[in-house]
């Protein structure tokens, strides 16, 4: 089993701002940028070119400018030109650009890149320019460095640095999602905890399949997990520390049940349901002194608590209408204020990190939903439809989403999915196997 403690450390970035012969930057232009209130756009035209070996890192460099042209091609903003296509040809990362051979073939933003290595030390260096107007983007010329091992990261932090640049939203590709690995038949589906990077690289397992697991979710540091596990024989919520995979069950208690637990926006303490005499309210615990505090009080099932990033307020799920609804009450508890309105059940809600949505699952007429909603309930939008879509997860700008998707039938698996907040960049993760329960870790340090 890999510790992600030792993935995590082999990259120490340095970071670095450097210029470029020949260029002074603009004091005025206009640069290259993307929003996502355009809805449907014509991806904008990039080009990148493999990256230039400096010395002992051919393979590195054809495989981090790959990971840099998939990371941007897949957020559906961008396409990219082939390089048969490309009439120049990037020969020194120091060297003239011949920008009217770029403006002919429509490249708005050309990356141009460096790869060198030194004893057991990689050295990136990227540069994205501003085609038409021949200039290097403002803070988009970096370097980075670290172990050869290390090599994905690097690639994920220049395509943060770029996205970044163009769209004027925060990076998201140098970041890991926790999910339910799972394998066997349907109905005797084993289940393990599992981390992976953003796009399905990188697979380590947390735990066995020897219990089931179920709603894993990273602490705000990304150093610790919430889950629930079945291992008593009922569901009790436990606290995983990533890089050692220490276990410690929370707040088991005689006749009681605790799930679908959640981090505080400090990480100091876990928001979760405990179902005592068959009745489920919400609970918070501090993870220090132990201290449980009861936040609803209804003959209803409350349950799916996440709290809104500046810790004053807890979305929830209650069926105290007869069917399941979003609610909204301040962290410290009370009744809560109901904020789905549209027809249907709602489900699952999780507050953005940004604050400016909640996103949630819906069912309506035979069909599951991914959805976001203002945080007052305006605005609702739907983003997906199928057979069963589930349990939304926020990237950490707060801009993509992952959920589960399961086909219908006995034989029908999960999988995990991603979808914008527009809903027009849909698209499968590739993981080996079935897969559920994904949750989105913050910006790796």
């Amino acid at each position: 089993m890999i510790l992600l403690r030792g993935l995590l450390a082999q990259l120490v970035v340095v970071a670095a701002t450097f210029g470029f012969a020949g260029a002074a930057m603009a004091q005025d232009y206009e640069r290259p940028s993307i929003t996502f209130d355009q809805g449907v756009i014509e991806p904008m035209p990039i080009a990148v070119p493999t990256f230039i070996d400096e010395g002992g890192a051919g393979e590195y460099a054809a495989a981090i400018s790959g990971v840099v042209t998939s990371d941007l091609e897949g957020t559906g903003f961008f396409r990219t030109i082939p390089e048969e296509a490309q009439i120049s040809k990037i020969t020194s990362f120091d060297g003239g650009i011949a920008f009217e051979d770029w403006k002919a073939i429509n490249a708005q933003v050309l990356i141009t890149g460096a790869v060198s290595m030194s004893g057991d030390r990689i050295t990136v260096k990227f540069r994205a320019y501003d085609v038409f107007n021949g200039q290097v983007l403002e803070g988009a010329a970096l370097q980075f460095a670290g172990t050869p091992d290390s090599w994905r990261r690097m690639a994920h932090k220049v395509s943060d640095v770029i996205y970044s640049k163009i769209t004027g939203e925060g990076g998201y590709f140098d970041s890991r999602v926790v999910f339910v690995s799972e394998a066997g038949p349907k109905d005797k589906r084993l289940k393990r905890l599992a981390v992976m990077d953003y796009d399905g690289a990188n697979v380590a397992y947390l735990t066995d399949s020897s219990t089931i697991v179920l709603a894993p979710r990273f602490s705000p540091q990304g150093d610790r997990i919430l889950y629930t596990s079945y291992e008593t024989g009922f569901p009790q919520i436990t606290l995983l520390d990533v890089g050692s995979l220490a276990r410690q069950t929370l707040d088991a208690q005689d006749g009681t049940m605790t799930f679908a637990p959640r981090f505080s926006p400090d990480g100091g303490s876990a928001v979760f349901s405990l179902e005592r005499g068959g009745n489920s309210d919400i609970y918070l615990l501090s993870l220090s002194s132990g201290q449980l505090t009861q936040l609803t009080n209804a003959p209803s099932i409350e349950t799916a608590p996440s709290f809104s990033p500046d810790g004053s307020q807890i979305t929830f799920e209650s069926d105290r209408t007869g069917v399941p609804q979003v609610y909204v009450m301040p962290a410290s508890g009370g009744e809560g204020t109901r904020i789905s309105g549209g027809e249907g059940r709602y489900s699952t809600p999780v507050w953005s990190p940004r604050g400016d949505y909640i996103a949630f699952t819906k069912q309506n007429a035979g069909r599951f939903h991914i959805g976001v909603m203002r945080a007052d309930g305006t605005e609702e939008r739907l983003l997906t439809a199928s057979f069963l879509d589930e349990g939304p997860t926020w990237a950490p700008n707060g801009r993509v989403l992952m959920f589960t998707r399961e086909t219908s039938g006995g034989e029908g698996q999960a999988s995990l999915w991603s979808v914008d907040i527009t809903g027009r960049n849909l698209k499968e993760i590739p993981t080996d196997g079935p897969a559920s329960d994904p949750a989105w870790s913050p910006l790796l340090p």
